[in-house]
């Protein structure tokens, strides 16, 4: 049922009042629901014309109107404000948008709003599809993120071994742990007890619960010689 033109004509006089005080501060319980729904969207319609987006969403999402989320959601993408666009789609329950955004965020380089898209949709295949990318990329630290999420221990420890073979001590080190592989931290720690990291060694040796090499070094080096880390 649509407003009369008297209750029209009463949210026009209500609506600068919302605005002012805030919808979170106001009491809208002596009205019906509907009208309680009709008001909000009208105080939603005001906020999107002074451009007040934060503020419209939180009418939108208080009526549930899902077509005036994901609008916001656009308005947001066409001035690149793609993790907040991200935000008012999932929030729309908007999934075509949220695939959308998310080739267009990947494309674009911005993989940490690709990622987040693509975990909202629970889509596997283009998680790791993003994971791959990362490491061809050299962005490790998502590339680690992406495959610890998915619990792909696999891909963690290939990454571990492309990390040892280029150097990066510390990111080889992250992966392995991740997918919980004990002889692969094993023999980093073996590697960097060569290059005489002997700290990082000791760390190596215990996520890897080696309890041998562990006494090893506790026993034969002193503590200022434990100084040494990842570089």
């Amino acid at each position: 049922m649509e407003p009369t033109s008297t209750e029209n004509r009463d949210f026009k006089k209500i609506v600068p009042a919302l605005i002012k005080k805030g919808i979170d501060n106001v009491n809208l319980s002596m009205f019906d629901e509907r009208s309680r729904m009709e008001l909000l969207n009208a105080t939603g319609e005001e906020y999107l014309k002074k451009g007040k987006l934060l503020e419209a969403i939180k009418a939108f999402i208080l009526t549930g109107n899902k077509e005036k989320l994901t609008e916001i959601g656009d308005r947001y993408t066409k001035v690149g404000l793609f993790n907040h666009a991200i935000d008012a789609y999932r929030l729309s329950d908007n999934k075509e948008k949220l695939r959308i955004m998310g080739n267009k965020c990947l494309d674009g380089g911005h993989f940490s709003e690709a990622l987040k898209a693509f975990k909202i949709l629970n889509d596997q295949d283009m998680l790791n599809k993003i994971g791959d990318i990362c490491v061809e990329k050299s962005k490790i630290d998502f590339a680690i993120e992406v495959f610890s999420n998915l619990q792909n221990k696999t891909k963690l420890v290939e990454l571990g071994d492309k990390c040892i073979n280029e150097n990066q001590m510390a990111y080889a080190s992250k992966a392995y742990e991740l997918a919980g592989d004990k002889d692969k931290l094993s023999k980093l720690g073996d590697v960097l007890l060569k290059q005489g990291l002997l700290s990082a060694a000791l760390k190596a040796y215990e996520h890897a619960d080696n309890q041998m090499m562990i006494q090893f070094i506790k026993e034969n080096f002193s503590d200022k010689n434990l100084g040494s880390t990842y570089i």
